[in-house]
């Protein structure tokens, strides 16, 4: 009888243990949401970020509000930092990019690398393109580099740091192609952009979400992808290896990463609430239209992903000619 009776007492207890999802909803948002990200207005995380604040508007995902913070510099140092000395903080996220990843393996003085904080979840993969003004001469990129061969340090690319995955592409090509031309650096997409209509520039290689507005109106096209295939969006537009230029392929991961000492509560919150936002037809409409793929991992399994990147990108680096200081 003593027997039945602590069996009956276990499963009563166990019972009214709470379940995994029941701990995801122990944590609930207080104050708005401080979302943060490298890139100036304009640029590709902040206006994901944005996109992600006006869907969340929308469909209502979270009570409070998420307001996006800029924190530029250090090629994302700044924003790593910011992150990394908010220790314990439930009410912020970051969206990060492949740059969070190379920087500091690039830079002695970024004090911070992606393990000293909380991994969240991973969204997707952003394709990069080369893109022109839309009365340039070059067609393709194999034009530009010619070009490039032709007037050596005459030509200009327009973009972010040097850490960043444009930068990274062009190091490559130019390694390869053995042409050179010049780059310049701005913080934010907008800038990136404006400088190559403006004529400043004559090259920009960014994200097709950054330059898809401009592509659609007809003031930049699009000359190629640094993908595996050929997008949707631009089927008679080459990729890269297609142009004859084999260099390794730099996935441009999105992510979102939060202060380190977070409890287990809030990071199932932002799984939860990542994963319900993939799922809208708002989301699914702009990930359309940016031609995003989809690719949304947990926080367990996204550290792993990120030691892999890391080594691609060494790879790449250091393929490049690059000082790798980690």
């Amino acid at each position: 009888m003593k027997g039945k009776f602590f069996i009956l007492t276990l499963l009563v207890v166990v019972a009214s243990l709470p379940s995994r999802a029941a701990w995801s909803q122990a944590f609930k948002p207080t104050r708005p949401i401080e979302v943060v990200v490298h890139a100036g207005p304009g640029g590709g995380s902040d206006v994901l970020a944005r996109a992600i604040a006006e869907i969340n508007e929308k469909e209502k995902l979270v009570p409070v509000r998420l307001q996006v913070v800029n924190k530029t510099g250090g090629g994302s140092a700044v924003a790593n930092a910011y992150l990394a000395e908010k220790k314990g903080d439930t009410h912020t996220i970051g969206l990060t990019t492949n740059v969070w990843v190379v920087t500091p393996l690039t830079r002695k003085e970024a004090k911070y690398t992606l393990k000293d904080l909380t991994l969240i979840a991973r969204l997707l993969f952003d394709p990069t393109v080369a893109v022109v003004k839309a009365d340039s001469p070059y067609k393709s990129m194999k034009d530009f580099i010619e070009a490039a061969k032709k007037k050596p340090g005459q030509l200009t690319q327009s973009g972010g740091s040097v850490t960043a995955i444009d930068s990274l592409y062009r190091i490559l090509l130019q390694k390869v192609a053995g042409a050179k031309w010049n780059f310049i650096s701005f913080p934010g997409g907008g800038e990136r952009i404006s400088n190559i209509l403006g004529g400043n520039a004559q090259l920009l290689i960014q994200e097709v979400q950054e330059v898809g507005e401009h592509v659609r109106a007809g003031t930049l096209r699009v000359i190629v992808t640094f993908t595996e295939k050929r997008l949707a969006a631009f089927p008679n537009v080459p990729t890269i290896r297609e142009e004859g230029f084999d260099i390794p392929d730099l996935n441009q991961v999105r992510a979102v990463v939060a202060p380190p000492g977070i409890p287990q509560e809030v990071i199932e919150y932002w799984e939860d609430f990542f994963a319900r936002l993939l799922k809208t037809p708002s989301w699914k409409k702009f990930s359309e239209q940016n031609q995003f793929v989809d690719s949304y991992l947990k926080s367990r399994e996204l550290a792993q992903f990120f030691d892999e990147q890391t080594k691609v990108l060494r790879s790449a680096l250091q393929e490049a000619g690059a000082r790798v200081v980690r």
